[in-house]
């Protein structure tokens, strides 16, 4: 089970050094009880230390005082006087997430509702630490960004949880489309050796002609132009002049990534035998989508769970929960990247969040390109579209701040917003799926996790 460490503590700097010292790992729990019920524990109990103390002169010191205080930064509130001690430890027992699950399916898969650029990546780095084995597919015409000190971690080919969770493998799939020079340089910054990470075999080398040739056949759509487009038509079109070991189509032909290659689905039928649990990380969105997407203005691969999967080497009976992030106000990259219902300016956006329209002219630029993304109202029919390509058990909700500024200060559920608690309610309404992870904002602590698994 491993070694669990259990510690008080009685003012915030304790909770915040600890959050900062051990992340993820730390969980706040705050007891409280009414001032009557609190006062008859401390008469009754016989601790040397407390008996020639008064309840009242206790209640003057100031760190006793503001105690309760503690509990707008907790996890979870407990009221010890509605529930026994047997409770309280069930409870932190399911916090602590220590009970036997249920079902032998080991995949969680976490894929964009929308348009892209939903957040992924911090969801990602939110749950990674709870992951053995993390799964990437797609290409570097999507990064994915992970809040971290002194500036953000950026991942074009690497799993987002690669830093969140040091202890995991990393497995790029058949499906993945990668450019050497980039993978590379990300391998070395993240300090990635190469009995952690592997890439499969198959998976589809970008050449520099490649890059070259699919910015000047795809810049009247927006496209990122990373030559991951021409790079997998290859895949289909070259299979007739393709001859091993004299060109570098796939992953296996190119001797700087030889340490890396190993096969997918056998890494990944180890994991199964040996109960590992694994994250597989979509990118991009489902209205990206090559085959359900408003085609001409899509990617080139299938971006839904499906997509995935396939692209991945997993089948479907292995998954257990299918995650969809979704974004208040949903995006789309600058300039003729295709259409969006109901836009809105940033004057407008900042108006009604509160937030500085400076700062979310900053936020708003892609990872990959720079560009300056578009904004749009949530679009309730693409949602559920999404839901039913997809088939959800659960959404992630992300630029929750964007609904108002004040969501920011939440820490849990039922501190946000009034109107954000109703917006929640109608995306469950819809959608037949619980909400189950916000992000508040982009930090260390922004996501409010509501899981139950």
């Amino acid at each position: 089970m491993g070694l669990f460490v259990v510690d008080s503590v009685r003012i915030a700097g304790q909770i915040d050094a600890i959050r900062k010292a051990y992340g993820a790992d730390v969980h706040h729990i705050h007891l409280t009880a009414k001032e009557d019920e609190l006062k008859r524990r401390f008469i009754c109990r016989a601790a040397q230390e407390d008996q020639n103390t008064e309840y009242d002169e206790l209640k003057r010191n100031r760190t006793e005082r503001n105690i309760e205080k503690l509990a707008d930064l907790a996890d979870i509130v407990v009221s010890t006087d509605r529930c026994s001690s047997g409770a309280v430890l069930v409870r932190a027992t399911a916090l602590l997430d220590l009970y036997p699950r249920g079902s032998d399916a080991l995949v969680d898969v976490i894929i964009g509702g929308q348009y892209g650029s939903e957040g992924k990546g911090n969801i990602v780095g939110h749950i990674a630490p709870e992951y053995d084995l993390l799964v990437r597919v797609g290409g570097p015409n999507a990064g994915h960004q992970v809040y971290a000190e002194p500036k953000p971690e950026k991942y074009y080919h690497l799993p987002s949880g690669t830093t969140r969770a040091p202890k995991a493998k990393l497995l790029l799939g058949p499906g993945a489309v990668i450019y050497p020079p980039k993978l590379l340089k990300e391998i070395a910054e993240h300090q990635v050796t190469d009995d952690r990470l592997s890439i499969d075999p198959q998976a589809m080398i970008i050449s520099d002609d490649d890059i070259t040739e699919e910015e000047r056949q795809f810049g009247n759509i927006s496209s990122t132009a990373q030559g991951v487009g021409i790079a997998s038509a290859k895949k289909m079109t070259g299979r007739s002049e393709y001859k091993d070991g004299k060109s570098k189509h796939l992953a296996k032909d190119v001797s700087e990534l030889r340490p890396f290659i190993r096969e997918a689905h056998e890494i990944i039928a180890n994991a199964f035998v040996d109960g590992k649990r694994i994250m597989l990380e979509g990118t991009q969105g489902t209205s990206l989508s090559l085959h359900h997407g408003e085609y001409p203005h899509v990617t080139t691969r299938e971006t839904t769970v499906a997509g995935c999967l396939s692209d991945a080497g997993i089948a479907p009976k292995n998954v257990r929960r299918i995650v969809m992030v979704c974004r208040t106000y949903p995006i789309r990259v600058g300039g003729p990247s295709g259409p969006m219902e109901l836009e809105v300016s940033y004057e407008e956006l900042s108006e009604r969040s509160g937030i500085p329209i400076k700062k979310l002219q900053s936020t708003e630029k892609t990872t990959t390109t720079n560009k300056q993304r578009r904004i749009a109202e949530f679009d309730w029919e693409q949602f559920k579209r999404s839901v039913q390509l997809n088939g959800p058990t659960d959404i992630a909700l992300t630029f929750v701040d964007y609904l108002t500024i004040q969501n920011q200060d939440a820490y849990r559920f039922e501190q946000l917003h009034e109107d954000t608690l109703r917006f929640v309610e109608e995306v469950e309404r819809v959608s037949g799926r619980p909400v189950t992870l916000l992000s508040t904002s982009f930090d260390w602590r922004n996501v409010i996790d509501r899981r139950a698994w």
